[in-house]
């Protein structure tokens, strides 16, 4: 979402709020209908379910479609199964085929006929093609709107090509260069086209650098090789023979990046992306329930640790005033190692090649904060309880935990992406949990040994 989105959603808000207390419909609808698709989404999934349902039926009908497209699909699908099927296939008309794919995929499968049954063979197929691959991937993400040319005609056929065709697809910054048998070559940049000799041929001034992307391809490395070649379009081509199946422009990537963000945010706290903010009290329990109850369990297996010392916490009370900070201590380090792996992981960077290294380092930088830290708290114990045995246990417990943190923090998100679990979903309460058990098992384990 753009600065400037962010910076208008309020008071496009506040604004639709004051209409709608006043009960001005024909205001709503005029403030409404003279927003972007993608704003009008934003409106509706920031409003509360009674006020969505009035303002979407306020929405202009040939608006519809690109609205539905941009609304998370918990928002979406509310949305669908209110809507009439006739209302749904008129929804459908000019969309991009790869909207129009990602749309078709939630739709009923009586829509999903009807729309179907109401395109052209061409884009029939067109989608169908789209249709072919997973969502997530690049021939999910590509439309076929793609404009081809051949490397042996000049600069200025190619002119009078466009020219002939009127209009180019959106967002068309290069010109695909294909043979005879639709094969992929290269690219001929809009601006090389347009201050070339136009005598040249397109395969003397053509960049064949940019290698064409195979459509099985996941959506993030998709992302991933956008920004790191400053792509604006990108081929998609068949792995096999490298025919030119479509293009990939960047506004379809940067939905990814922004859904991948929210992903790893709200997975950190076992919450869905797509979820409904404003969704009913139940489904909202319900949902983050689950969470909760897995936490539950693991939170009793720290206090059957701690029940274990019961003895030595009744005779050694300053045991159970130090706890809180071993724990606290651990738990920061864990999450922040967490965090750094599950973004390298995210981003491609963290691989089996280098996760020998990044295990060392984080290592090193445990120990390195361990001493530190341990060496802080055990002076303030010794001065606050007078007793150099409790300033070396909570000194020895947080240097183990510590390390025990960075072990946790690197090896639980990898072990899990191995066996194909989502580390930003689950990573986190396995290595709370890590650091509680043996922070509290080595805090009160050598409080048993050395105080009592």
């Amino acid at each position: 979402m753009s600065a400037e989105l962010q910076h208008r959603r309020p008071s496009h808000l506040e604004a639709l709020k004051r209409a709608l207390d006043q009960g001005t419909m024909r205001q709503v609808h005029r403030h409404v209908n003279a927003m972007h698709p993608a704003e009008i989404a934003s409106l509706l999934e920031s409003l509360p379910p009674a006020q969505r349902e009035l303002v979407w039926e306020l929405v202009d009908p040939e608006l519809e479609g690109d609205v539905l497209v941009e609304l998370n699909e918990e928002v979406r699908a509310g949305l669908i199964r209110e809507m009439e099927t006739e209302e749904l296939v008129a929804a459908t008309e000019g969309l991009e085929v790869d909207d129009l794919a990602g749309l078709l995929r939630e739709l009923p499968e009586a829509v999903n006929q009807q729309v179907l049954r109401s395109l052209d063979a061409q884009d029939r197929e067109r989608l169908n093609s789209v249709l072919a691959y997973e969502e997530d991937t690049a021939g999910g993400l590509m439309n076929t709107d793609a404009v081809s040319v051949r490397p042996d005609v000049t600069l200025e056929t190619v002119l009078r090509y466009l020219r002939m065709r009127g209009e180019v697809p959106d967002r068309t910054d290069a010109l695909f260069v294909v043979n005879r048998s639709d094969r992929y070559l290269g690219v001929l940049h809009v601006t090389r086209l347009l201050t070339e000799d136009p005598d040249r041929t397109v395969g003397e001034v053509m960049d064949t650098e940019v290698a064409g992307i195979p459509p099985a391809t996941p959506a993030i490395e998709v992302a991933n090789l956008f920004q790191d070649r400053d792509l604006v379009s990108a081929a998609v081509v068949a792995p096999g023979d490298g025919r030119l199946l479509g293009r990939i422009t960047i506004d379809d990537v940067v939905d990814v990046i922004r859904d991948e963000a929210e992903h790893s945010v709200m997975s950190m706290a076992g919450l869905d992306e797509d979820a409904d903010m404003f969704a009913p009290v139940v489904p909202s329990a319900r949902r983050r329930g689950v969470w909760l109850g897995i936490n539950l369990i693991t939170a009793f297996l720290a206090a059957w640790v701690v029940g274990r010392f019961e003895a030595t916490i009744q005779q050694i009370v300053a045991l159970a005033i130090l706890m809180p900070i071993v724990a606290s201590m651990g738990g920061v380090a864990a999450t922040q190692t967490l965090t750094l792996i599950v973004r390298g992981l995210a981003l491609g960077q963290v691989e089996r090649a280098n996760a020998k290294w990044l295990f060392t380092k984080e290592i090193a930088v445990a120990m390195l904060n361990g001493f530190a830290w341990a060496t802080v708290v055990a002076a303030v114990a010794f001065v606050w309880f007078r007793d150099w045995r409790i300033a070396a246990v909570i000194f020895a417990a947080m240097v183990v935990n510590l390390f025990a943190a960075a072990l946790a923090g690197v090896a639980v998100p990898l072990g899990l992406k191995r066996f194909g679990v989502d580390p930003a979903v689950a990573g986190g309460v396995i290595v709370t949990t890590v650091t509680d058990v043996i922070g509290f098992a080595s805090l009160l384990g050598l409080g048993t040994l050395l105080l009592r």
